[in-house]
C-alpha cells in the first residue's frame, strides 16, 4: 500500500484541482522542441477532465528569480499543451491574484487552465506560506505530477501539499512505483550502472549504492579515477587523481558490504578527442601514456552483458564512455541494447534516469524498451543518493 494517495482515491467531479506539472520544456525559435514532459502529464489531465474536474495547471519555466521575465512566459507552452490535449485551454497571465482568480472561476467541469510561471513570484522558490495560501485559495484539491521538481521544497511542491487534500498524479505515481522496483524492494541480483565524467559529482550516490546493490558497475571518466587509485596508469584520460583516497574508501566500503565493484577490463583509446579519431583497443593495464580512455572495450562489454543476464534488476545513471562522439558511443550503445533486450524478454527490470543517461539511451534506441526512464535529473539523483525528497514526503503526510 502506497503511503500517498493517487487519483483513484479522489472524488473530483466539479472540484477545482490544482495540478503541479513540470512544463519546463526546451524551446527553439519560440516553439517547444521536445514535448516529452508534456506527454508525461497528459494522462493525469485527461483522467481528471473525464471525471468532471476543473483542472488548474501550475508550473515553473526557467529561472526568472522572482521577476516577471517576458521571455520566460508559459504562453508558448500553453499553445503546445492545447495542441496535445486537442481541447480548449485558458491561459491566465498570473498564477495568483485577479487574473488567476478570473480564469479559474470561469472554468466549467472538464475545463483546463494553465497559470503563468510560478517563479515570477519570489515566494515560490522561498517556499513562502503566504504565496502557497494564495495558490491554495484557487483550488479544492492538490495533485503533484512533477517528480522532476520533487527534490525542491518550493511553495507549489511542498507547502501547498499541506494546505489542501493531496495526491500523486499518474506520472508521479509511475515514477515512484518504478523507483520502488529499482531500489526500494527490488528483485535481486541488483546491479547499478553509474557512469559520467566525475566521481566528485556522485560521491553521495556511490556511497549509498554500495550498501544497496549486489554489483556496482562504474564507467565513463569516473572509472579512470578508480583505476588510478588502484595504481593503474590511465595516460592522458580525464581523471580526478586527488580523489584516490575517496575512491579507495568507496572500494573498501563495497568489499565490506559484499558489493562487487566492477571496473573496465579493456578500453578504446585515442590521442585526439574527435569524431572517428584514430583509435586502438588495449587491455586496461596497457593504456599508452599519451592516450585517453574514451570508451569501454569489447571484453568489458561482453563481461557486462553476462552480468546483466544474471541480474533481475538494473538501475542506470550515466554513460560508459564519451557517447556523444562516434565511435566512442559503442560500449554504451551495446550494453544499453542488451539491457533493453533482457527487459523486453521480461528477464530484467530496468530503471534509468538523469539527463545524459536519457540522451544516451535514446541515442542507443533502447529508451522505449527500458521498464522506466525518468525525465527527472536532480530528483532522480537525489533519490539514488538515498535522500528524502520534500515533494514526495509532503504527499505521504
Amino acid at each position: 500500500m502506497a503511503a500517498y494517495k493517487t487519483l483513484d482515491d479522489l472524488d473530483v467531479a466539479g472540484k477545482r484541482v490544482l495540478v503541479r506539472v513540470d512544463l519546463n520544456v526546451p524551446m527553439r525559435d519560440g516553439a517547444v522542441s521536445d514535448a516529452t514532459r508534456i506527454d508525461r502529464v497528459l494522462p493525469t489531465i485527461r483522467d481528471l477532465t473525464k471525471k468532471g474536474a476543473r483542472v488548474v495547471l501550475l508550473s515553473h519555466f526557467g529561472r526568472p528569480k522572482g521577476q516577471v521575465v517576458p521571455e520566460m512566459s508559459l504562453l508558448p507552452v500553453a499553445r503546445a499543451v492545447m495542441a496535445k490535449l486537442g481541447t480548449g485551454l485558458t491561459f491566465a497571465e498570473d498564477c495568483i491574484g485577479p487574473a488567476a482568480e478570473t480564469a479559474v472561476a470561469a472554468l466549467e467541469p472538464g475545463g483546463v487552465a494553465l497559470l503563468e510561471n510560478l517563479r515570477f513570484h519570489a515566494g515560490e522558490e522561498a517556499n513562502h506560506k503566504t504565496f502557497a495560501e494564495k495558490l491554495a485559495a484557487l483550488g479544492d484539491i492538490y495533485v503533484n505530477d512533477a517528480f522532476s521538481t520533487a527534490h525542491r521544497a518550493h511553495a507549489s511542491t511542498e507547502a501547498l501539499a499541506h494546505l489542501l487534500p493531496a495526491a500523486a498524479g499518474r506520472c508521479m505515481q509511475a515514477e515512484l512505483e518504478a523507483l520502488a522496483a529499482g531500489l526500494g524492494s527490488p528483485a535481486r541480483p541488483l546491479a547499478a550502472v553509474v557512469g559520467g565524467a566525475k566521481v566528485s559529482t556522485k560521491l553521495d550516490l556511490l556511497g549509498n549504492l554500495v550498501s544497496k546493490v549486489d554489483q556496482l558497475i562504474i564507467g565513463g571518466g569516473m572509472a579512470n579515477t578508480f583505476l588510478a587509485a588502484k595504481g593503474i596508469s590511465v595516460g592522458n584520460s580525464l581523471c580526478e587523481h586527488d580523489l584516490g583516497d575517496t575512491a579507495r574508501a568507496i572500494a573498501d566500503k563495497a568489499a565490506a558490504a559484499g558489493c562487487d565493484l566492477v571496473l573496465p577490463m579493456d578500453a578504446v583509446v585515442a590521442r585526439e578527442f574527435k569524431d572517428d579519431a584514430e583509435r586502438a583497443t588495449v587491455a586496461i593495464t596497457a593504456v599508452p601514456g599519451d592516450a585517453m580512455i574514451l570508451d569501454v572495450g569489447p571484453a568489458s562489454v561482453k563481461d557486462l552483458k553476462k552480468r546483466l543476464a544474471a541480474c533481475k534488476t538494473v538501475v542506470w545513471n550515466g554513460p560508459l564512455g564519451a557517447f556523444e562522439t562516434r565511435p566512442f558511443d559503442k560500449g554504451t550503445v551495446d550494453v544499453a541494447k542488451e539491457a533493453a533486450k533482457l527487459t523486453k524478454a521480461k528477464k530484467l527490470t530496468s530503471v534509468a534516469g538523469g539527463g545524459d543517461t536519457v540522451a544516451a539511451l535514446v541515442h542507443a534506441g533502447a529508451a522505449d524498451q527500458f521498464s522506466y526512464v525518468s525525465t527527472a535529473g536532480g530528483a532522480f539523483l537525489e533519490w539514488l543518493e538515498g535522500k528524502e525528497l520534500p515533494g514526495v514526503a509532503a504527499l505521504s503526510k
